[in-house]
């Protein structure tokens, strides 16, 4: 039988590592509790999104003498204009020929509102030319106009500068969803990677912390010790 000694030690091992880890295992339950609650269709944001149905273009022309390979091609609508994107690099007019080097703000309007609910009023638009890793807009293409509406939503759209594409909507509960997965996975960076050495020593730690427990309970339990007795007899 473990003596008084041995058993306070794994008590109080017990009690600092509850207390160490008690705010990471919370913060786990509670983002846990937030992704099993919400729909992720509408952190998405396609509850702002609008059903687009194809226009048809009739008077579309072929690319001509563009110079070189093309290997990649897409047809875009921008402000009621066809236009191909051609192999990610370059924006041509689809009937004219004409080179488009970049969408003006107000093309890029237009791009919003063919994605963006009609009910949805814009408040403001501007350009954004950096986002750094923990930016909400990360990892897409820059430049990109960020178009704000007037809603407690706080609700944002982000178009594509040199192509003219829509991009992504942000909001709220995609922001909160940003942070709590933030919060869960401990990738204080890129919020993607499940194998930083935080994430696994928290892991770990808690393993510890849950097997302790079982040990302490086995240690101090009336039970166990009135049937080793017993035995003993």
């Amino acid at each position: 039988m473990i003596n008084r000694k041995t058993s306070l030690r794994i008590r109080k091992v017990h009690r600092y590592l509850g207390i160490f880890l008690g705010l990471q295992f919370l913060m786990w339950t509670i983002s846990g509790l937030y992704f099993s609650w919400t729909d992720i269709d509408e952190i998405h944001g396609d509850h702002f999104k609008k059903i687009r149905e194809p226009k048809v273009f009739s008077d579309l022309k072929g690319l001509g003498d563009f110079g070189e390979a093309v290997y990649s091609l897409e047809l875009r609508e921008i402000a009621d204009e066809p236009y191909f994107w051609v192999n990610d690099s370059q924006l041509i007019h689809a009937t004219s020929g004409v080179l488009k080097s970049s969408i003006t703000a107000e093309e890029a309007l237009a791009v919003a509102k063919k994605n963006m609910r009609d009910d949805l009023k814009v408040s403001a638009i501007m350009l954004l030319e950096e986002a750094d890793e923990h930016h909400e807009y990360r990892g897409k293409s820059l430049p990109a106009y960020v178009i704000s509406y007037d809603s407690s939503e706080q609700i944002t759209a982000y178009v594509a500068l040199r192509d003219g594409s829509f991009q992504t909507v942000r909001h709220r509960d995609w922001r909160w969803f940003d942070f709590l997965w933030m919060t869960h996975t401990m990738d204080y960076e890129t919020r993607d990677d499940f194998n930083t050495t935080l994430l696994r020593a928290f892991s770990l730690l808690g393993l510890i912390t849950v097997m302790s427990g079982f040990l302490l309970w086995a240690v101090s339990s009336p039970t166990l010790r009135k049937l080793k007795k017993n035995k003993i007899e």
